[in-house]
């Protein structure tokens, strides 16, 4: 069940990290759409607080500057975030 949990998760941050690269890609050749910009904010910081979840929860998602570690050192642990399908 917690791997469950775990799983669904994951898959909730890949789809609003999908959002979020489209729109910024999206952006890169429209940045005076209004729609689009509020709407890759608000995916955005959806991506935030699940990932600031994530990582509460379970450990970081990456080994270098987007999460802190408790002590011991945590990215050593396994399983890692892509061993998860």
């Amino acid at each position: 069940m917690r791997n469950n949990d775990r799983t669904k998760l994951l898959d909730e941050i890949r789809a609003i990290e999908f959002m979020t690269v489209e729109l910024n890609l999206y952006l890169d050749t429209h940045p005076d759409d209004q729609k689009a910009l509020n709407d890759y904010n608000s995916y955005t910081k959806q991506l935030m607080a699940l990932k600031d979840e994530y990582q509460r929860r379970y450990g970081p998602l990456s080994n270098f500057g987007t999460a802190v570690s408790d002590y011991p050192w945590a990215w050593i642990n396994s399983p890692w975030p892509w061993e998860f399908d």
